[in-house]
């Protein structure tokens, strides 16, 4: 028998949720990281330094993306609905786990905004998740969109030789498509191109302060 959760109960899990994102090695993936299976190369300090702005822009978006998940599965109508952003987060654990190994292994760090994008993207996903399932759904193809966009990119920009880095990205890229394409077949509305661009002007706000910082 599902034992049914008060709001109290709901908020302190996300609270533990919220936690375990944004602690520094607080969170454990399920999978391996796909970097495991692949040689360490050397880079200069140049190279060095910009692969960690990517990666660091990688994991920040995971925060955004459990925060995101959590904030939606809170206010969820459908429990189908909830259970979907629930399995979704989980997933994004392994992801968010993977950039932080990256960067630790790159001597670099985690953005100190974390917890503004984090709290941000809790607030809109709470707001998707009470205007409906569908828009919530909605959002979430819309926002993997723009993650997908983002890792593509970035594997434009990655050395030739940072074969790490490339696996754990290809592997987001794989499931960050299916993400969407789950969130599109389970009912969500599809996006317009002008709410999608404005919401990649939201994202490089994002980008341009987590880079360095």
């Amino acid at each position: 028998m599902q034992r049914h959760l008060s709001l109290i109960d709901k908020l302190i899990i996300n609270a533990d949720q919220a936690l375990r994102t944004l602690v520094p090695n607080a969170a454990a993936a399920s999978q391996a990281s796909p970097a495991e299976s692949k040689p360490h190369s050397e880079l200069d300090s140049t190279q060095q330094k910009h692969v960690a702005g990517l990666m660091r822009i990688n994991h920040t978006g995971e925060v955004c993306a459990q925060a995101l998940y959590q904030g939606q599965a809170l206010t969820a109508k459908l429990p189908t609905v909830r259970a979907e952003m629930e399995q979704a987060a989980q997933e994004e654990i392994d992801h968010l786990v993977w950039c932080e190994q990256r960067l630790n292994q790159l001597g670099s760090h985690t953005s100190i905004f974390n917890p503004l994008f984090y709290a941000a993207s809790f607030t809109l996903g709470a707001a998707a998740g009470i205007a409906g399932d569908k828009w919530s759904l909605g959002f979430v193809a819309a926002t993997e969109d723009q993650v997908c966009k983002h890792i593509t990119d970035h594997l434009t920009q990655l050395p030739a030789e940072d074969e790490k880095s490339r696996a754990i990205l290809e592997t987001m890229l794989a499931d960050e498509q299916q993400h969407g394409d789950r969130a599109l077949a389970a009912g969500g509305h599809p996006f317009s191109t002008k709410t999608k661009k404005l919401m990649t002007a939201m994202s490089k706000v994002m980008t341009k302060t987590t880079y360095r910082i």
